[in-house]
């Protein structure tokens, strides 16, 4: 493991830093994970069935998903640092090798392998948010820092959507590349390990054998992020197949709804702050996703100043939960466990929403965007009583 600094030196300023650095490293390796969403159309537009065109996106998903948890071992026994560097320049370098080859079964190859490196983003990055702020300003930096996703897919939906309708869906690889390169460099000037304890005087039980907690709020996120990659991987092929728009001016909306759900984590990791829990603001995100869903289902099929702000809202409502989720995870499982459970975390999210993508396209090819929206509503709806919030304890314990 790096050396790690005396946490007495590290004044405010440089955390934030780290933070922004974490931020950035989430952000470029979610353009990996989720940008292949937005190559659906032009996939489609070469022939490829919704259902077909889902299974290339979702190859990223499951790259991310049976590397995770061991890419949270990594974490726990090496360090956060070292985790980050070898993840973005092996995204960095299996995107290279997209944007200059050709052939769709290759391309689906390499968008898996690149899933599994930037899958060393989702624990490492948080870890350093949460190895370095204190609990009670630790929603609102782990909200900073779960703004990432979002706004990486946002990033992903004005750009990579652009470049694969103009050149292809080889050169929309670029855009991956590039950032995650950009990421891997300002990671190695800032990002330093976060303290903790002495691995040999700190006794550290498997925090799975002392009660369901964490298996629960493992089961409730796998719920959450069914509505979540709906709208994410169909808003854009909505707006244009029924709606009629552009790539472009689809990519725009996508882009503003992604920003806004990006603010909408930051704000409810300050609400969870404030209220001095994770879970019961969690809870009110789950009722809240289970409304929009039902409502956009009920509406997609009318004019666009109906049914499109109701994809806005959904893509905010949707988000909201992850960085609750993670930060509760993090908090309970402690520094000698949460690469793991974290990984556990993200392997079941993942495991959920590679299939979201297929199944999604093939129910929206026999029954409609209408009523895949309004079955999303009832995974959140379900994911109400399972969240453990008698069981969550003060935070900082």
């Amino acid at each position: 493991m790096t050396a790690l600094a005396d946490p007495i030196t590290i004044g405010a300023a440089r955390r934030w830093t780290m933070l922004g650095a974490s931020t950035l490293a989430q952000a470029a390796a979610a353009i990996m994970m989720h940008g292949a969403a937005y190559l659906i159309p032009t996939l489609h537009q070469e022939g490829l069935s919704l259902a077909e065109a889902g299974l290339i996106a979702a190859a990223p998903t499951v790259g991310v998903m049976l590397t995770l948890v061991g890419w949270g071992w990594f974490t726990d026994h090496r360090g956060e640092r070292m985790v980050l560097l070898t993840g973005l320049a092996g995204t960095a370098l299996v995107g290279l090798i997209a944007a200059l080859t050709s052939g769709l079964v290759l391309l689906g190859v390499l968008l898996l392998f690149g899933g599994a490196t930037a899958a060393s983003t989702n624990a490492a990055s948080g870890r350093v948010v949460v190895g370095w702020f204190p609990p009670q300003r630790r929603g609102l930096a782990m909200g900073i820092r779960q703004m990432a996703q979002p706004a990486g897919v946002g990033i992903a939906a004005v750009t990579v959507s652009v470049v694969a309708a103009r050149h292809g869906v080889h050169a929309a690889m670029w855009v991956s590349t590039i950032a995650c390169a950009l990421a891997a460099v300002v990671v190695a000037v800032v990002v330093i390990d976060p303290p903790r304890p002495d691995r040999k005087s700190v006794v550290s039980p498997n925090p799975y054998r002392a009660d369901r907690y964490l298996a629960r709020i493992h089961g409730v996120s796998v719920l959450l992020v069914v509505p979540q990659f709906v709208v994410w991987t169909f808003a854009l092929v909505w707006l244009m197949q029924d709606r009629g728009w552009s790539a472009g001016a689809a990519g725009v909306l996508v882009l503003v709804a992604q920003i806004m759900g990006a603010l909408g984590r930051i704000a409810a990791g300050q609400l969870s702050d404030l209220m001095h829990s994770r879970l019961r603001p969690l809870r009110l995100v789950a009722w809240s996703a289970a409304g929009t869903m039902l409502l956009l289902g009920l509406t997609a099929g009318a004019g666009w100043f109906v049914a499109v702000p109701l994809v806005v809202i959904a893509t905010v409502l949707t988000v909201a939960d992850n960085g609750l989720a993670f930060t509760a995870v993090a908090e309970r499982a402690g520094p000698f466990w949460s690469g793991r459970a974290l990984g556990l975390q993200n392997t079941a999210q993942f495991l959920a929403s590679s299939l979201v993508p297929p199944i999604g396209g093939l129910l929206v090819g026999q029954i409609g965007y209408s009523w895949a929206f309004a079955l999303a509503a009832l995974f959140p709806l379900a994911a109400v009583g399972m969240i453990p919030v008698g069981d969550e304890h003060p935070l900082g314990e």
